[in-house]
């Protein structure tokens, strides 16, 4: 028989608490943790990769991607702290390295960075050393470290400078260092005065540049280490403030905005444009360079509402922990406190500048809290879970998608899927309810009042399911909703339950150490297997129902048949928490409170014999095995539904022996059904209107198009006419100005010439000159070398003479000292021998001394242990005495407790009379404060009331004058209105004037137009002469050639006359040509002049006319200002005029209210009376 295996195919969820904990591979792919593993997942295809975390870590800390994207590494808290390096590159992400703080004591590191050129790696270990550790992590080697902060000043971030390798950021509460590695140690290269600032992120922008976000939602600009400016967040203001002080100011006034804790900075990006920076709960504002070396807040992103959740602000108030952007800049990621995954694309953000850009969910919605139910159907690929975030969830585990997601008031406790997968079964704390699952909803049809449900099961057939309450289960039918059955038995709480195939038994355990088989029929047990030592927490059947598997905490699994443990497979120190069986029996998996997953052979081994899978970083809740044998689903605290696939050694899925029939069908509603067909025929009727619309604007747009096109078209040809006129003219200036710059270039060339002979003779003169110095130079340097030769001579003889001296006079000082070492030595063996004679009488008398004191302390050893005797006795006396004074103390303690409690009791009786008494002063001091009010009220009143006659007065007098003042007002008013509309009329007839004067001028430039062209044909026409003269004088030169022969000669000369010499008609018509010629010039002259007078005539028009328009806008301006001041004063006098008007109604209001107020003092008395 092949072993079977469990292979991690799909994991639901994220892991919190891990720093750095969402990161970009390549574009469609990213890196986040979940449970005890790192998911690499890839969007596009929807599959992931699993690099499981190792077997004796206790948490995962924090992540970090190289910059290359090639290599990740993980940070794990075990009993030492490790950093595990892998390559992303390899299929099953191998592992390349593993770094320790070598004997440096670090329990945790709390972040890491790599280096750009990804071949160093900065750890920041945690509380209480908090120390900086540099590695050269391909070699395993520390190069440096360096202690950071204190217990009191915790470090949230850690990064290198991605233009420099050598220099290190540090940020965190009251910290900010730049540290530089040189000469083989980390030294700090910044100091600035932030210790009452908590910096919770930061990022570089330059290679000097960082900013920095706080805990109150500031945004700090570090330039070199040193504060420089800060970048202000709000809309309002968009540049940054770029002075020094106000960031020192800040520093010095911490509690300013301690109270908005709502936009702290948690996460802060930068990218090519500038950087992304979360700003509060649920917001990311993108903040873009501007040309002033400065940033602006140019967009916001927040999270959306979540659509299913009866709690609007949950989502919506997600605190962002990571953000991470793709290679190409294109697709922003980032991650929430509550365990959730959003993405955006950035270029639909560019897109889409006026609406608001909102966040989509990466994959799907998580559980953010332990997960407390799961279930599976029969008929469909689904999977329901239910958890503490007040959710139950339907997952399909084929498609890898979240179905169905509804959130409720309160946590749900257990949950159960209906073989159909059509009705669902969920536990609350109040009642059990029983749901439909409608096409986009889960409602609820049926409430059974089970209060605290913590387990539930439907039967294999669907038609009866099992509720817990407590220690006491309830077996409900289906169809008739009854309560069936109830199953009483166990002292403890139930957690577990399980139907066998046939659904005629049922098998629970509890926290009581009980295992107990039911007949479902009937009620009553079958058998059972109780172990007091061991609180079961899982239990299922055998395939064949034969036998009942369970675990519990006395960390093994037992195999029970007929009331007796049949087999035992023993644990380690791992306690396991749930079990599930395949249905081809041939392998049991169980969850343990680690997290790991266990496959372990059936029948079961006697000894330790499993295969262990790294799965969740919580204890495992639930486990449930599909019905076809090919996915195992595990649930644990931590959030994450991870689905496993099973297969044996070869790969290939389990053969299952049942036949099982996926269906498609779901539930909908009659009226939800109506609502959609509804829906649809209005959208029909839309779409076909929408179409009618869009037609006749189409023809609307083609009619309006093809006038435009008419118009530019003729508007073009105008323009190409001008256009190749103006290129003839250029064309003309082109060649005049080829011709000057040849004759130009000639001239330039002859004077360049001129210029090199003059140079090259000048050069060669001084060439000759410069040869004739080198040589006297030469000839010098040699003698002066002669003359150092000699004295070079000369020294060195003198230096061997003055050694030679030297020699000598050391060699008799030589002489001297070591006859003065002789005469010392002897000296000092004389004093040694002296010294050796002391020494021994030194000891003979400490010898003495030391027995004589030997004796003395034998004396007092003996004198010490006679006393000790007597003191043991006397203690033994005094224990008797002690135990007897804790019996009299206890005994008293007892009357003082029982003394205590009826103070107790009096003190509460004293205070609540207390209470009774300061309210009632309360209520007597209002009644009494209420009554002088009122006299006041009433006094007051009556003041007022004689001010107001008095304003009365005043007022009707003051609205008499105005309505004098306003009417001479209203009449200059109306004169001015009168004058403004001459002078429109004036305006109207200067306008016309201009259009006449336009049309002349129009009719004018026509007449120009023509002319024009009568000047180009006669243009033309000389041309065509000069042409014609070119002929002749080509064709007579030729005919010159032929001078000596006189044939060929008469032949050419008759030619030329019969193509040059006109007839006698064409005389006549030269004389005609001349005498319209005559005409036409006398004409034209007579044209031009008029064009000359007409044109003196519209500029003196234009100006006139300018004139009466100036002096008509200055007459207008006047009159507006006019008008705009009458217009305020009558403003005024309006307000005025409503002011008196209502302070005249709140004086008829008081002389009404006062007959009232002196009524109502009078009854008081009498009812006081009364009473």
């Amino acid at each position: 028989m092949t072993t079977v295996v469990a292979q991690s195919h799909f994991i639901f969820g994220l892991r919190t608490g891990v720093t750095n904990n969402l990161c970009f591979f390549d574009e469609q792919t990213v890196v986040f943790p979940c449970g005890n593993n790192v998911v690499c997942y890839n969007t596009v295809q929807r599959c992931q990769r699993f690099i499981p975390g190792s077997e004796k870590s206790k948490d995962m800390r924090a992540l970090a991607i190289s910059a290359n994207r090639r290599y990740l590494a993980v940070s794990e808290r075990g009993e030492k702290a490790t950093i595990t390096v892998f390559d992303l590159q390899h299929e099953q992400g191998r592992k390349r390295k593993v770094v320790t703080a070598g004997d440096i004591p670090v329990g945790e590191f709390v972040c890491m960075a790599f280096s750009p050129d990804s071949k160093y790696l900065i750890g920041q270990s945690g509380d209480p050393e908090w120390t900086l550790i540099l590695w050269l992590w391909e070699k395993q080697k520390v190069l440096a470290t360096v202690k950071t902060s204190n217990s009191n000043n915790p470090v949230t971030q850690v990064s290198f400078n991605p233009h420099n390798n050598m220099q290190l950021c540090v940020s965190g509460t009251g910290v900010f260092k730049l540290f530089r590695y040189t000469e083989g140690a980390l030294k700090q290269s910044s100091f600035p005065k932030v210790e009452s600032i908590s910096f919770l992120c930061h990022t570089w922008m330059t290679a000097e540049r960082v900013v920095a976000g706080t805990d109150t939602g500031r945004l700090l600009v570090f330039e070199s280490g040193d504060l420089r400016r800060e970048i202000n967040t709000s809309y309002k203001a968009l540049h940054e403030q770029p002075d020094r002080q106000i960031g020192t100011r800040m520093i010095k006034d911490p509690d300013t905005d301690k109270a908005s804790t709502a936009s702290r900075i948690t996460a802060i990006l930068s990218y090519s444009k500038g950087f992304v920076c979360s700003v509060g709960l649920g917001t990311v504002c993108l903040f873009e360079k501007t040309e002033e070396d400065s940033y602006r807040r140019s967009r916001e992103i927040k999270i959306p509402p979540d659509p299913h959740s009866d709690e609007v602000t949950t989502a919506e108030r997600q605190e962002v922990d990571t953000m991470c952007i793709s290679p190409a800049e294109e697709t922003l990621a980032i991650s929430t406190d509550q365990g959730q995954l959003y993405s955006i694309s950035l270029s639909s953000v560019d897109i889409s500048k006026e609406e608001q850009p909102h966040f989509e969910f990466l994959s799907q919605s998580f559980h953010c809290k332990s997960i407390t139910g799961l279930s599976v159907c029969l008929w469909k690929p689904l999977a329901a879970t239910s958890s503490l975030d007040r959710s139950v969830r339907i997952w399909n585990y084929e498609t890898k998608v979240l179905e169905l997601y509804k959130g409720f008031q309160e946590e749900a406790h257990s949950v159960a899927l209906h073989p159909s997968g059509l009705f669902i079964l969920v536990g609350f704390s109040d009642k059990l309810r029983l749901m439909n699952l409608v096409i986009d909803d889960i409602r609820t049809f049926k409430e059974f009042n089970v209060r605290g449900c913590r387990e539930c099961a439907f039967s294999n057939g669907g038609h009866m399911f099992a509720a817990v309450n407590g220690n006491i289960i309830h077996i409900y039918s289906v169809t008739s909703f009854e309560n069936i059955l109830t199953l009483k038995g166990h002292n403890g709480k139930i957690r577990g339950v399980k139907w066998s195939l046939d659904d005629w038994r049922l098998v629970s355990c509890g926290m009581d150490g009980a295992v107990y088989e039911w007949n479902t029929q009937t009620g009553k047990r079958e058998s059972e297997s109780v172990l007091k030592s061991c609180g079961y927490t899982g239990v299922a059947f055998s395939s064949d129902c034969a036998t009942i598997l369970a675990v519990g905490t006395d960390l093994t699994l037992k195999e029970i048949q007929d009331c007796q443990v049949l087999r035992e497979v023993p644990g380690d120190e791992i306690a396991q928490t749930a079990v599930a069986v395949s249905h081809s029996g041939r392998v049991i998996f169980t969850g343990t409170s680690s997290g790991t997953i266990r496959a372990i052979k059936y029948p079961l081994p006697i000894q330790k014999d499993w295969i262990m899978y790294q799965a969740h970083c919580g204890p495992v809740s639930k486990m449930e095995i599909t019905s076809d044998d090919q996915f195992l689903l595990t649930a644990s605290d931590d959030g994450c539904l991870l689905i496993w696939k099973i297969i044996d050694k070869e790969g290939r899925g389990l053969k299952s022996n049942r036949q099982i029939i996926i269906t498609e069908e779901i539930l909908v509603t009659k009226s939800d059904l109506e609502e959609k067909t509804q829906n649809m025929l209005e959208l029909k009727m839309h779409l076909e209107e929408m179409q009618m619309e869009n037609e006749y604007q189409l023809r609307l747009k083609d009619m309006s198009y093809n006038e435009r096109l008419k118009e530019i078209s003729d508007k073009f040809t105008q323009q190409i006419q001008s256009l190749q006129n103006t290129q003839q003219a250029m064309r003309t200036e082109m060649e005049k100005q080829d011709c000057e710059h040849q004759q130009s270039s000639e001239e330039l060339t002859l004077t360049h010439s001129k210029e090199l002979e003059d140079l090259e003779t000048s050069y060669s003169q001084k060439l000759i000159v410069e040869h004739t110095r080198f040589q006297d130079l030469q000839a010098k340097c040699e003698r002066m070398q002669d003359d150092f030769e000699k004295q070079l001579k000369s020294a060195e003889d003198h230096r061997v003479q003055a050694l030679e001296e030297l020699t000598q006079s050391y060699e008799a000082k030589l002489q001297e000292k070591t006859q003065l070492l002789a005469q010392c030595q002897e000296d000092a063996q004389q004093q040694i021998r002296e010294f050796k004679e002391m020494i021994k009488q030194v000891e003979e008398d400490e010898d003495k001394m030391i027995h004589n004191i030997q004796i003395k302390y034998e004396k007092q050893l003996r004198t010490e242990k006679e006393t000790n005797t007597n003191l043991k006795g006397e203690s033994s006396i005094m224990v008797q005495k002690v135990h007897s004074l804790q019996r009299q103390i206890e005994d008293k303690g007892t009357d003082i407790d029982k003394l205590k409690q009826e103070r107790q009791r009096l003190l509460r009786l004293i205070r609540s009379l207390e209470s009774d008494i300061e309210d009632l002063k309360r209520q007597i001091a209002g009644h009494e404060k209420t009554n002088q009010d009122k006299d006041k009220t009433i006094a007051g009143l009556k003041k007022k009331n004689q001010e107001l006659e008095k304003l009365k007065f005043v007022l009707d007098f003051q609205c008499s004058e105005l309505k004098k003042q306003t009417e001479p007002q209203q009449d200059e008013i109306i004169e001015k209105k009168e004058r403004i509309h001459q002078l429109q009329e004036e305006l109207v007839q200067s306008q016309k004037s201009n259009t006449q004067l336009k049309l002349t001028v129009s009719d004018l430039r026509l007449k120009l137009t023509t002319r024009d062209k009568e000047m180009h044909k006669e243009m033309q026409k000389v041309k065509d002469l000069e042409t014609h003269l070119k002929r002749f004088k080509s064709d007579l030169h030729n005919c010159v050639g032929f001078i000596q022969e006189p044939r060929k000669l008469k032949d050419s000369v008759q030619m030329i006359y019969a193509r040059y010499v006109p007839q006698a008609d064409g005389v006549d018509k030269s004389s005609v040509d001349e005498d319209v010629q005559r005409a036409f010039c006398g004409h034209r002259d007579h044209l031009e002049r008029t064009v000359n007078s007409l044109k003196t005539r519209l500029t003196k028009s234009t100006e006139e006319h300018e004139r009466v328009y100036a002096r008509i806008m200055k007459e207008n301006v006047t009159l507006i200002t006019e008008i705009n001041e009458l217009r305020k004063e009558l403003r005024l006098v309006r307000s005025q005029v409503k002011d008196y008007k209502a302070q005249l109604l709140t004086y008829k209001r008081s002389n009404k209210s006062r007959p009232n107020s002196e009524e109502g003092p009078k009854k008081e008395p009498e009812r006081e009376n009364v009473s």
